[in-house]
């Protein structure tokens, strides 16, 4: 009995020993300067949650070199140039209408051509239009025309105009504007001073109603002006003559579209008088079949 108590006795001892040494241990881990500990660097570490995290390395582990002038020269400098095609010499040609013509005096060939050569500021345009009524040449006349931007739907246009039928050969100068309005109506607006004083000035105007992908109606206006009389071409001053059209299009490919209109001419004033001098009617109504063509 006496051994079993001393047993008893040791094994508390023991205990509360045990107890002491581990208390002091904490205090003596809490006096203590942490910062002064090998391998250790508190200062670096980050709470998160609760839990000492490790604060991001404020340098990289592979340091990028600072940026040199030599570097920087490299970026802009391009030894061979950056390659453009501002320059390049382009061409197009389209044969707006080339159709045949149910005119009152017969059958009639009628044309209305178009076509630019050049860059994307500066081209050369070429115009001609005319007509053959029974194989005879009515009317026709060329222009060549300079060309240049002012924005990107409108060109201002100089150039001249050679008249060879009706009448006598003439020539003038022209300048005037072009390009495509609102809604991608494509419009014309040319003066001219011809030979002797005499004035004009024309304005065209057509606009593509797409009824499909493929099937397009086309309205077309004509106006001339003419600054005085000129009896020998049968023209008089003021409002001379106009001309409308309505024409329907099928595009079985985009550079080849026949169709199918009609068109009205009108003639006034003086011009009517020399017309009906010629026992040409004022007015005319024409059936037109014909091609449209571009290249």
């Amino acid at each position: 009995m006496t051994r079993l108590i001393r047993s008893t006795r040791l094994a508390l001892a023991l205990a509360g020993f045990t107890a002491s040494s581990a208390m002091a241990a904490t205090d003596n881990m809490q006096g203590m300067d942490h910062s002064q500990m090998p391998g250790m660097d508190h200062s670096q570490m980050q709470s998160m949650d609760g839990q000492m995290q490790p604060a991001a390395p404020t340098q990289s582990r592979t340091p990028i070199p600072v940026l040199t002038d030599a570097d920087r020269a490299a970026v802009y400098v391009s030894p061979a140039g950056h390659a453009v095609h501002d320059s390049a010499l382009n061409y197009y040609l389209l044969a707006d209408k080339l159709e045949w013509q149910d005119a009152d005096e017969g059958s009639a060939l009628a044309w209305d051509l178009s076509g630019w050569v050049g860059g994307d500021i500066d081209r050369l345009w070429l115009r001609s239009e005319g007509e053959r009524v029974n194989g005879k040449t009515e009317d026709a006349e060329v222009q060549a025309l300079w060309g240049h931007a002012i924005s990107p739907w409108w060109d201002v246009v100089a150039g001249v105009r050679q008249d060879f039928k009706p009448g006598d050969p003439q020539t003038w100068a022209a300048f005037g504007v072009q390009g495509m309005a609102l809604y991608n109506f494509e419009a014309e607006a040319t003066a001219f001073i011809g030979e002797g004083g005499q004035t004009a000035a024309r304005l065209e105007g057509d606009y593509d109603i797409l009824l499909t992908n493929r099937l397009i109606l086309q309205p077309t206006a004509e106006l001339n002006v003419y600054g005085k009389n000129d009896p020998q071409r049968g023209i008089g001053s003021g409002l001379s003559n106009t001309e409308a059209g309505l024409r329907l299009r099928y595009e079985i490919r985009r550079e080849f579209a026949p169709y199918i209109g009609v068109t009205w001419n009108r003639t006034y004033g003086k011009t009517a008088d020399y017309a009906k001098d010629e026992g040409e009617d004022r007015s005319e109504a024409r059936l037109v079949v014909g091609v449209r063509l571009w290249f």
